[in-house]
């Protein structure tokens, strides 16, 4: 490189008393490259200075930090190429941890219905109560008009609560061909499937990681938390399931 040339030409200079005409021609590089004297060194050092110390300081910041914290913070006008230029120079620059990509199955589409009680959709949910009691809503649909059926509150709805609120809406708007749900722990138990087996009725469980699949009852469970369930506190499980029957 000819800065290194240059280093070599002026040792040269200076150890053997030789003409800089003659080094110059030596180490293949011209007198004014020899003579430059860079205008910028005493900045270049302060920049180095900020790095050194920003980096000591902010052990985690990485270039687009501490570039960010002399421009906008400092009010320095450094072009961000000669900052960078400084900061690969003092080998400050971090390696990033490449992220590892995890080989995900793509999701089946959701499948929508064309009639009535043919897809319904369950889901739980979650919230307290105003002494801290956790309590869980059963919230079931119609996937065809998205028509909410019914919602079961509960501290503990176990299977059996499960399906004889199933038990009474089928009762009442007749028979589901499918019930798509989650992987729950309720729903993947023993009991659920073979009340639905003996009933006729066929359990769409969605691809675990997939919520998207059951967007319908994820999109009504948004509805009920943000219309009355976050809205209001209540102070016993018999106002919640009131409220709800509203």
């Amino acid at each position: 490189m000819p800065s290194h040339r240059k280093e070599m030409a002026q040792a040269v200079v200076a150890a053997k008393r030789i003409s800089i005409r003659m080094a110059c021609a030596a180490f293949s590089i011209s007198e004014s490259c020899y003579r430059y004297q860079p205008k910028l060194a005493c900045e270049n050092a302060e920049i180095a200075n900020w790095l050194i110390r920003l980096t000591e300081k902010e052990t985690d910041w990485g270039f687009g930090l501490c570039f960010d914290y002399l421009r906008n913070v400092k009010g320095y006008r450094w072009n961000h190429k000669r900052v960078y230029r400084i900061y690969c120079e003092l080998a400050l620059n971090l390696r990033i941890r490449p992220r590892r990509r995890l080989n995900r199955h793509k999701p089946e589409p959701l499948k929508q219905p064309l009639r009535s009680n043919q897809v319904w959709s369950i889901d739980f949910m979650n919230d307290e109560l105003s002494d801290g009691r956790k309590y869980r809503l059963f919230n079931v649909i119609d996937d065809y008009r998205r028509e909410g059926l019914a919602i079961e509150a509960g501290f503990s709805l176990p299977s059996i609560r499960v399906i004889r609120e199933l038990k009474q809406l089928i009762e009442w708007r007749g028979r589901p061909s499918v019930i798509r749900c989650d992987n729950g722990p309720v729903f993947i138990s023993h009991v659920f499937p073979q009340w639905a087996k003996k009933h006729g009725l066929r359990i769409e469980y969605i691809q675990l990681g997939n919520p998207q699949q059951n967007s319908y009852i994820e999109r009504h469970n948004r509805t009920i938390r943000y219309s009355w369930v976050s809205k209001y506190l209540f102070e016993t499980l018999e106002e919640v399931q009131d409220y709800a029957t509203q």
